[in-house]
């Protein structure tokens, strides 16, 4: 029998090894690795990140940080014949292609259950996975290897539990009405949203399609995980946090967010290179500093494309009101005909505020221009990440969302949050007139909006305490670390 003193001199039990599967979207990646930052530095748990080779730089911060605790995988993307070769993420793919790439990133799962298995009686056996609610496949592999999958959610928990309640009860319009109201009678004030507003991914499904039935059940998947890790904070979804959901498979959610960069880390290369640097575009904005929440900025998000209409309203909203500005348009936005050159001119010949505008073509450095003191107001789609920088910065936001879960992010801050004044519900479909968002752009800069802008500021604060030690996201992430662990030292069979 081995003595006291034996006993307290043996080799520790090696960390819980926990695979962690993001899904290839800047939107869905980003957070996900930024939780993977969270969990390394916790300690206590090792972390195998997977990616493919288009994928595998944004894990270079993670890695270079936290590398003694956080490992990656590259696997081949594979390959499908629904899916385009030589595409391996969303960046500029067509919306029409999304449900192909959630059911084309299926084939890792033969791969991943390999290599898994080639470690299954080793030290660093998989004790858990970690994966994004696109990849409902781990769910299946997870119960092969005999171990617990948590799904992550990006979104809110409001917008999560939409689109699984679609994919759950697959609700249907009347006589092909777009505006036919499709409710959720099972979440909390059983809202209802017009059929156009409601995700693509559900709008496009065919009964029978191998591409429909793979998206279909890759949520029902979800359905039959252990929890749901959401990017999201309490104070700001209380309503959806407050007891388990039908549309959720009535599973735990940790609400563990936001997972947004702080102040310090604003000017990270968090999301890839950008196309102007934090310092130019933060020196730009400081010659609004004696005109403190003068400009908008505004940002479609890193997948949308504006359609030619809504990009020339906005664009002939901003020349006629003058409204300072910082447009981040992205590589492919149709912008109006020497709109660009005229914003040039304007910002050399006007004064240091009204007419001065700055257009930024590609990636920008978002979290940075939000955290600078000269922006007051944020033009957005409401993507999630979007929406939770903007509460982590006390932005108050313009809102106009497009598509996917925009409608009911937009309407969680408009309505619950109080954080945001609608520009247009129109959506793809229906670009509002430029008088119409004009309207809007000259009742936030004069002030008229003066209630929305202090929420905003409240919202912030209890963003900043939720994720401060102590916090109640805070408190959820010590508690998935703690859960973890366990999984790792449960007994082998």
């Amino acid at each position: 029998m081995a003595t006291a003193a034996t006993d307290r001199t043996a080799a520790p039990e090696p960390a819980p090894h926990v695979l962690v599967v993001p899904y290839p979207a800047q939107g869905h990646t980003i957070p996900l690795l930024d939780l993977a930052a969270l969990l390394a530095s916790r300690g206590g748990v090792h972390l195998t990140v997977v990616a493919t080779p288009a994928t595998a730089p944004l894990l270079a911060p993670l890695l270079a940080a936290h590398g003694d605790a956080v490992g990656e995988l590259v696997l081949p993307f594979p390959s499908h014949p629904a899916f385009p070769a030589g595409v391996e993420s969303t960046k500029g793919l067509s919306p029409a292609l999304f449900g192909a790439l959630i059911v084309a990133y299926t084939g890792l799962r033969g791969p991943l259950g390999d290599w898994a298995r080639e470690r299954s009686g080793g030290p660093d056996r998989v004790a858990a996975i970690l994966s994004d609610f696109f990849c409902g496949w781990t769910q299946p592999l997870a119960a092969e290897l005999g171990v617990s999958r948590i799904a992550f959610s990006p979104s809110a928990v409001y917008g999560t539990a939409v689109l699984h309640s679609l994919f759950r009860r697959m609700p249907q319009r009347e006589d092909g009405d777009d505006e036919s109201p499709i409710g959720f009678p099972d979440l909390p004030g059983a809202p209802a949203y017009p059929w156009r507003q409601l995700t693509l991914l559900y709008r496009t499904y065919r009964d029978g399609d191998e591409v429909s039935e793979g998206v279909r059940r890759n949520f029902l998947w979800n359905l039959e995980a252990s929890s749901f890790v959401s990017n999201t904070f309490r104070r700001l979804e209380e309503r959806y946090l407050a007891a388990p959901l039908a549309d959720l498979g009535f599973r735990r959610v940790r609400a563990i967010g936001p997972l947004a960069p702080d102040a310090a880390d604003a000017a990270s290369g968090r999301g890839g290179e950008t196309a102007v640097s934090a310092a130019d575009l933060c020196a730009w904005l400081d010659g609004f500093a004696d005109d403190d929440g003068s400009v908008v900025y505004i940002s479609f998000g890193s997948m949308a494309v504006l359609q030619p209409p809504h990009a020339a309203a906005l664009a002939a909203a901003l020349e006629r009101t003058g409204v300072p500005f910082v447009w981040a348009v992205g590589t492919a936005a149709p912008l109006p005909e020497r709109f660009e050159e005229r914003v040039a001119a304007a910002a050399a010949t006007a004064g240091r505020r009204r007419g001065k505008g700055r257009v930024v073509r590609g990636w920008a450095p978002q979290v940075a221009a939000l955290r600078h003191r000269a922006v007051g107001w944020f033009v957005t789609h409401c993507g999630w990440n979007s929406v939770l920088e903007a509460s982590a910065a006390g932005v108050p936001m313009l809102a106009w969302p497009m598509t996917a879960d925009q409608f009911v992010n937009a309407r969680l801050l408009v309505e619950e949050a109080g954080a945001a004044v609608p520009v247009s519900w129109g959506g793809i479909q229906a670009a509002p007139d430029a008088e119409e968002v004009a309207r809007v752009l000259e009742a936030a800069a004069g002030g008229q909006c003066a209630h929305v802008a202090a929420r905003a500021k409240e919202l912030a604060e209890e963003a900043a305490a939720t994720v401060s030690d102590g916090g109640a996201s805070r408190q959820e992430l010590d508690e998935l670390v703690r859960e973890l662990r366990e999984l790792g030292s449960e007994p082998k069979e």
